[in-house]
Formats: structure tokens, C-alpha cells, sequence
């Protein structure tokens, strides 16, 4: 079989000859003279693609052979029309080449190398030696952009095992006894690998850092290469643009004008804490003066509708610090209806985990608590009135 994913890694569409089929667990398993199919390695994926119009879901390599997986079996065999997914091979490539730049970059500027590598299919990952500072990752990002502007060549080749011990290679050559591959960035760069990738840095267009963090025994820079790289910088340009708008203000501006919202935010949250204590003392007041009599117990029966709901809790724990006192609250918003009822510690009379049991089955709720405060929530329905009318009735029979 020739392998000509190596000799033009650009190369989008071919014909070959189908000179085998081996039908696997009810897949296809197709074996080409040809290929440009590249079977993954180094971190990087498989290609992807179509034979005529059958869909490639897989392509791997086995004893030096090219498998193309399809779902249903080809029926022309000759000079067949073989297209591959070119926006998966240039994203697979560029970030390839971007986890070997900025290898490159780190070990050139701090001589920290590379222990792992993980080229994913939405961020990829490259694991540094040594705990870096945010200081040296901007350091390594911006040289990594300058090498992509110098518009550097990158080879691929085989060399000679007398070649190759010629060689200083970033990293330890892999123990193996086949060919080994190496990929060279003019004089910032070479390493072994196996991958694919672009002819030239000036292809990646921009790498961008994401974030980075302590893994192991060194540093994980998270990335995007080539094309991911640019969609995020739209992205942030919209995201910046978004809030300079909302902020009415520049660029510049922008961090000054969020520090002044949250400002103003904490100064108003405040004013609004004060302003609900002050509301609350009033609520209290005039509830306790409006309450019912059960004996010489006050009974509070109150319906609160679209009020916060720790507002409302708070109120009901002042309420009960007051003696002989039985507070019934609800509240009832769109979805749902919270009830929280709570009595002062000197009534033994009624228990109000088991009043709220028995009657938030009204509407079709659960809850639970102590004896003298328990919560839950049910139904928003028609029957709240008559809930918070059955457990006052159930107060009244107790005492």
C-alpha cells in the first residue's frame, strides 16, 4: 500500500483501487493501494471522510496497513473516489503543530520540555516540566506567535539511523525498532513524531493560551491552535464589544466601569438589607397586633405572593421570638408554593413538623422540621387558603 498522507499532507481528494474488503462485526474494513488517510499518531486523530458516497468512520493502521471502516460494503471497487473531511485534517494538523511550537517555545526560552500531550476535540492540552509563573507562560505564548509570523518551514521526514543519531532531538527518541519520523521547525524546533502537519508555521495563524495549571510535576497549558484559536478571538472581540455597549464606554474603560457597577451594587444591596430590616420590623409589629387568638395564643396566618423567600423566613423566626406565638407563612410564586410554619419555644401544644405534614398534603407537598419549625413546598393550586385554614383549625382543636 502507498502512504501518501506523508508526501503532500495537502492533498484533499484522490482515486485509488479497492484491493481487499474484510467485513468486521458487521463493518467494512476497506484496504486501498493507495491512501491519503491518515491513521492518527502522535496524539493526533484519524482522518475522516467518504469513499464515493459511503461515509468513513474510522481509519486505522494494523501490521503497516490502512484500514478505511465503512457501515455498508462499497460496490465500485475501481477508481474509486476517495475525499477527506479537510476541516478535520487542518484542525487536527494546526493543533499538532501548535503543541510542538510551543513546546518549542518553553524549552527555548526556560528549557523546560514536554512530558505529555493531549490533542483534543475542543482543547488540547501540553504538560511543561516545572512550575511556570504567569509571567513565563505570556512569555512563551508571544514567542510562539512570533515563530508562526516568521513564517518558519516545517519538514517531515525519515532520516537515516546514522542521520539520526546526528540529530539533537528535543525529547529522548521512543524505543522502537521501526522508522522513526522526525518533524523539524527550521532551527527553533525538532522532535519525533509520527503526525501530520502543515508546511510552514505561518499556517496556524495564532496560538492562544487559555489558561494554565499545576499538574503533576510541572505545568499544564491549556491551548488553541490555527483556526480554533481565531473563532475564540472573534468571540472575545464580541464578548468586549458586548460590554464596552452595556457600559457605555471604551475598552479602556471597561474594568473601571464594571468595578463602579459592583460598587454601586454592594451600596444598593446594602440600602436594600437596611431598608428590609426597618420593613420587617413593621411587618412584625402589625402581625402580631392583627394575629388571632386561639386561648392566649396569637395564630399569625400569612400569604406572601412573589416575595423572596429568605425575607420571609427571616420575618417568621423575629415573629417566634415572641412568646406564645404560632406563625402559618406561604409563599406563592408561578411554579411552586413554600410554607414555613414555626412557633415560639414555650408551646408544647401543637408540633409543627406534624401540622405541616398533615396539611401541606393539600397541595401536594413535602416538607418536614422540628417541632417548632418546619418547611416544604407543593402545588401552587387553588387550595393555599384552605390549607393555611386546615392547619389553624388543627391548631384550634389542639389547645
Amino acid at each position: 500500500m502507498e502512504k501518501i498522507y506523508y508526501d503532500n499532507q495537502y492533498l484533499k481528494e484522490f482515486t485509488a483501487e479497492i484491493v481487499d474488503i474484510k467485513e468486521i462485526d458487521n463493518k467494512f474494513h476497506v484496504i486501498l493501494d493507495k491512501t491519503a488517510f491518515f491513521p492518527g499518531g502522535g496524539g493526533q486523530n484519524c482522518d475522516l471522510g467518504s469513499l464515493e458516497n459511503e461515509k468513513i468512520i474510522d481509519v486505522y493502521e494494523k501490521d503497516d496497513i490502512v484500514y478505511h471502516v465503512l457501515e455498508k460494503k462499497p460496490i465500485k471497487i475501481h477508481k474509486v473516489k476517495c475525499m477527506i473531511d479537510w476541516n478535520r485534517r487542518t484542525d487536527g494538523m494546526h493543533q499538532h503543530l501548535g503543541q510542538h511550537v510551543l513546546s518549542g517555545a518553553f524549552f527555548n526560552l526556560f528549557n523546560s520540555n514536554t512530558f505529555a500531550i493531549h490533542l483534543g476535540s475542543d482543547i488540547s492540552t501540553v504538560d511543561i516540566y516545572g512550575i511556570l509563573s504567569e509571567e513565563q507562560v505570556r512569555e512563551a505564548e508571544k514567542l510562539a506567535n512570533k515563530i508562526i509570523g516568521d513564517a518558519i518551514p516545517v519538514e517531515s521526514f525519515v532520516p537515516t539511523k546514522a542521520e539520526l543519531k546526528k540529530l539533537t532531538l528535543r525529547r529522548a527518541l521512543p524505543n522502537t525498532q521501526e522508522d522513526i519520523r522526525v518533524v523539524k521547525i527550521g532551527d527553533f524546533d525538532i522532535n519525533a513524531c509520527c503526525g501530520l502537519h502543515p508546511a510552514s508555521t505561518l499556517d496556524l495563524r495564532l496560538i492562544k493560551i487559555k489558561r494554565f495549571e499545576k499538574h503533576k510535576d510541572g505545568t499544564r497549558i491549556e491551548f488553541l491552535a490555527g483556526e480554533r484559536a481565531v473563532s475564540d478571538s472573534f468571540k472575545k472581540d464580541e464578548f468586549q464589544n458586548s460590554i464596552c455597549r452595556y457600559l457605555s464606554c471604551n475598552e479602556s474603560e471597561a474594568i473601571n466601569g464594571i468595578k463602579n457597577l459592583n460598587e454601586s451594587l454592594r451600596t444598593t444591596n446594602e440600602m436594600n438589607k437596611s431598608l428590609n430590616i426597618l420593613l420587617a420590623k413593621y411587618q412584625e409589629k402589625e402581625m402580631l397586633e392583627d394575629a388571632a387568638k386561639l386561648n392566649d395564643i396569637r395564630v399569625i396566618k400569612k400569604i406572601f405572593v412573589g416575595e423572596n423567600l429568605k425575607y420571609v423566613s427571616n420575618l417568621t423566626s423575629k415573629l417566634i421570638e415572641n412568646e406564645r406565638t404560632i406563625a402559618l407563612m406561604a409563599v406563592q410564586s408561578e411554579e411552586k408554593v413554600n410554607l414555613i410554619f414555626a412557633c415560639s419555644k414555650d408551646i408544647k401544644e401543637v408540633k409543627m413538623n406534624d401540622l405541616l405534614k398533615d396539611a401541606i398534603s393539600l397541595i401536594d407537598g413535602k416538607g418536614g422540621g422540628s417541632p417548632f419549625q418546619a418547611q416544604g413546598a407543593g402545588k401552587n393550586n387553588a387550595n393555599l387558603e384552605s390549607t393555611l385554614d386546615y392547619a389553624f383549625n388543627k391548631i384550634a382543636q389542639s389547645i
